[in-house]
């Protein structure tokens, strides 16, 4: 579902350390999604299609310029550009739209999800997010010590090791304490060239593909892997407006054989 690399070294060819951090990598990516697309299903947040086109075409404008404005090798924004990442997370009192909610704009094989969180909404994301990485992770320790634990390997123990020591705080890998003390404003990818649309809609979001990309884009009822198959890229944009912590998470869609290129 993810980008992975052209070629895969095999398995103890890679530090036992190394890959448990690739490993929880993995489960951190997993982790977002379902944090930032759960809310239909646990916090009441609505489908909304109906964003006014010059806004959404506006705003997804903004952070591909903000993404741009990034100190190298960091997700971090430069300052000169903090009054345009804040401007964006003002954008829900501005427009008078709500927060929470899911905002669409779309077009055949085209789809632009806004979601904006603001103070309490964003510590339950918080929660979410190490919740389903906790999740992820506990799973794998014990598949792996159930699958692996007997054998005697020294690369193969040194791995389970390394997995029993990770310790990942969410909030910190998200650099929320620097956000909330130094009130910097951070913007960060997450890209897939084909995503599966129904695991995004049915699985995380609990809507019909419908809802999300509309009748005509939608699969159909026996649908091939390329019929599910969408280009995906979500955008977080975090930092702080008037003292509140604020989050905007901007995703596109592409029908992956209309494209892929925004």
């Amino acid at each position: 579902m993810f980008d992975e690399p052209s070629e895969t070294p095999e398995p103890h060819a890679i530090d036992p350390a190394q890959r448990a951090k690739e490993k929880s990598d993995e489960f951190r990516m997993h982790a977002e999604l379902a944090a930032v697309f759960e809310g239909v299903r646990k916090f009441d947040a609505q489908v909304r299609p109906t964003l006014d086109p010059q806004l959404a075409r506006d705003v997804q404008r903004k952070i591909g310029k903000l993404e741009k404005e990034k100190i190298a090798d960091t997700p971090v924004i430069k300052d000169e550009a903090n009054p345009q990442a804040a401007e964006l997370l003002d954008i829900p009192a501005m427009a008078q739209i709500a927060t929470n909610d899911y905002h669409l704009w779309r077009r055949p094989g085209e789809v632009m999800i806004f979601r904006w969180l603001a103070g309490d909404e964003v510590d339950s994301f918080y929660a979410r997010l190490q919740a389903h990485f906790d999740a992820g992770l506990e799973a794998y320790r014990e598949d792996q010590r159930n699958t692996h634990g007997w054998k005697q390997d020294p690369q193969t123990l040194a791995y389970l090791d390394a997995l029993e020591k990770l310790q990942i705080k969410m909030e910190e890998r998200y650099l929320r304490p620097q956000i909330r003390e130094h009130k910097i404003f951070v913007l960060s990818t997450q890209t897939a060239d084909e995503m599966d649309i129904l695991h995004l809609t049915d699985y995380i979001m609990g809507v019909s593909a419908e809802e999300i990309v509309g009748i005509n884009s939608a699969p159909p009822d026996e649908p091939t892997e390329q019929d599910r198959a969408w280009f995906f890229k979500l955008f977080s944009v975090r930092g702080g407006k008037d003292d509140e912590e604020r989050m905007l998470f901007f995703t596109y869609l592409q029908k992956t054989d209309d494209g892929g290129d925004w």
